[in-house]
């Protein structure tokens, strides 16, 4: 398994230099604490406790996996004391407000953390992560009441949190949502039911896991318009905070999984447990999505965080396996053969690699500083602010989430491929890369899923356009901006180009939607991959820009940072955005292909 080395030099260069972090937290109220020297104690901090603590637990943890007994679970060798590090530490709260114990610095600080943790182990990660949903669900929905009794003990880490949608009988499909919730007297619920794929669900971390769950009333209407949310604790709370009797809520089993192993799925049944409504009632649905949304902001960071270390590894294995010379002459003549890294098609992986962790870490940063915007619009209750950032981040979320994993996907299947049969080797670690990634396009809402949310959902019906239109005008402005600029000339030249086809390839589709419903459901795939490629594309050219200002401004320190940035935005323009081309061909293709075959076709003899 690769020893993770937190890439801080690229980290700081997107904070400090890209998107000036600095100026931005001046802006909110919860940011006079970010200043420069606490962000950069925070960052080495973490980079320590991720390589020092939790990377050398990602293979021993996918070994050993977790282990399931009498409906407990008990997590890999090392695991439990990593999370007592982790609570010790205070990096839990460390994006949520002081009044309950957090550091209430801002949120983008809390996804950067995420993202060295993820990829120094995802698995570990799980189980933290899954809280911060939880946490941000509560703090947007619930009662003063239950705010007081549950946020401190979880933005301590004293507790975990889960996400409970999803039953045997459905999956994104939440209007087949069947788990009934019983009122009661005192105000409280009585939840039965089964979810399933329940990360996080049952370990040996902590006392208490409140469980986030939607469920029904008696009265509510049918599909997803008549789902509720509610608080569903392992151990029930008393009104002091302290524990009182276990609730009905039993681990019935754990999955056994492809990847991220360490990491507890578990399938659990509620039998009259106790509950307390948060949110309005039949407005459950509603509300999980500020978890969800988190969750898939988390999920893309995934993507990267695979694409990132699976580079580390292929890295340093492409310069030290030596393997024939290199076409163009002998590149290392005293030795018996030249190293990977000088074969054309190996430099050609491990360029893909670096674009995809550096370009799709871009792409996070900037979402995340809407990320900061939104909860500081919470912070001051000015609700027009936070629509305002919420549309926007919510028309990027599922083209971070979809587009971001499976280029996560592809990177970590590369990092095999520069091995060799070697990646195919449990005890090098990539092969478990890959199998740890895979989950990423899946959970949180399939590729597919995320496409029709942003085609079907954001741009067609929610906007009719007018995201797409948004953001290509960004890209556009940015584009001429540059067009005076030698050395990006030729990118700003492509970018406008492609936001004047973005918006092109949108009114098309709405065009054969009138005619063919099914139009929207043919074109969505590619229609977020074209988009995923082109905002990548304009995340390369902004680095790009920079780097080469750094360059021209001359000065001591060394170049060879702001030249790879510059080689590779290169590299990406020439090689990965034309893949973009193909995805507009496919998108205006007619949908009649697709669907004129009859089902009984499909079937073979």
């Amino acid at each position: 398994m690769p020893a993770y080395k937190a890439p801080l030099r690229d980290m700081r260069f997107l904070m400090n230099e890209v998107f000036d972090y600095p100026a931005h937290y001046a802006e909110l109220s919860n940011g006079k604490d970010a200043d420069p020297e606490t962000v950069g104690a925070i960052l080495e901090e973490c980079a320590k406790f991720c390589q020092e603590v939790l990377s050398p637990l990602n293979l021993s943890g996918d070994d050993e996996g977790c282990h399931f007994s009498d409906n407990q679970v008990k997590t890999p060798k090392g695991f439990k004391e990593a999370y007592e590090q982790y609570v010790a530490g205070g990096w839990q709260g460390l994006s949520h407000p002081a009044e309950y114990g957090g550091q209430g610095l801002p949120m983008s600080l809390g996804l950067i953390k995420s993202e060295m943790m993820g990829t120094a182990n995802w698995s570990f990660t799980m189980y933290p992560g899954l809280s911060l949903g939880a946490m941000n669900t509560i703090m947007q929905h619930a009662s003063p009441e239950l705010k007081n009794l549950y946020m401190p003990p979880l933005t301590e880490g004293r507790w975990t949190g889960t996400m409970c949608l999803t039953e045997p009988q459905c999956g994104t499909d939440l209007g087949q949502v069947k788990t009934r919730a019983e009122p009661q007297a005192d105000g409280s619920y009585r939840i039965t039911g089964t979810k399933i794929f329940i990360s996080a669900g049952e370990h040996d971390f902590t006392d208490n896991i409140v469980h986030v769950v939607l469920a029904r009333l008696p009265d509510a209407p049918p599909g997803t318009r008549g789902i509720s949310l509610f608080i569903v604790p392992k151990v029930q709370v008393k009104a002091d905070g302290s524990l009182g009797e276990r609730n009905h809520v039993v681990c019935s089993a754990i999955e056994h999984k492809m990847g991220i192993k360490a990491s507890a799925t578990a399938v659990l049944n509620f039998e009259d447990s106790v509950g307390h409504m948060i949110a309005e009632p039949n407005k459950g649905l509603e509300a999980m999505f500020t978890f969800m949304n988190t969750a898939r902001v988390g999920t893309a960071v995934q993507g990267i965080a695979h694409a990132e270390l699976s580079y580390q590894g292929a890295l340093a294995y492409a310069k030290e396996r030596r393997s024939m010379r290199a076409l163009s002459g002998k590149k290392e003549p005293e030795q018996v053969a030249d190293a990977l890294i000088y074969h054309a098609d190996v430099r050609r992986m491990l360029l893909t690699q670096k674009a995809i962790a550096e370009g799709g870490r871009a792409m996070i940063y900037f979402a995340a500083q809407y990320s900061d915007h939104m909860t500081n619009s919470i912070v001051e209750g000015d609700q027009k602010k936070y629509k305002y950032w919420d549309d926007r981040l919510g028309f990027l979320t599922p083209i971070l989430k979809g587009f971001l994993t499976e280029m996560g996907l592809e990177a970590a299947n590369l990092g095999m491929q520069v091995f060799g049969g070697h990646g195919y080797i449990k005890e090098h670690g990539m092969e478990q890369i890959a199998r740890d990634a895979r989950i990423a396009t899946l959970y949180e809402g399939t590729t597919g899923i995320q496409s029709l949310d942003l085609l079907g959902r954001k741009v067609l019906v929610m906007t009719r356009g007018k995201a797409v239109r948004e953001f290509t005008g960004h890209i556009a402005r940015f584009a001429m901006e540059q067009m005076g600029n030698s050395k990006v000339r030729g990118f700003a030249t492509r970018l406008a180009r492609l936001a004047a086809e973005w918006n092109v390839l949108t009114m098309r589709v709405m065009l054969a939607a009138r005619k063919d419903r099914d139009a929207v459901g043919a074109a969505s795939y590619h229609f977020l991959m074209y988009s995923g490629y082109v905002t990548m594309a304009y995340f390369w050219a902004l680095q790009a820009a920079v780097a080469a200002k750094k360059l021209a401004e001359g000065g001591a320190e060394k170049k060879e940072f702001y030249k790879a940035k510059l080689y590779t935005a290169h590299f990406y323009f020439d090689h990965l955005l034309p893949r973009a081309d193909g995805h507009a061909t496919s998108i205006t293709r007619p949908a009649k292909s697709l669907m004129k075959m009859p089902v009984d076709s499909f079937a073979f003899e």
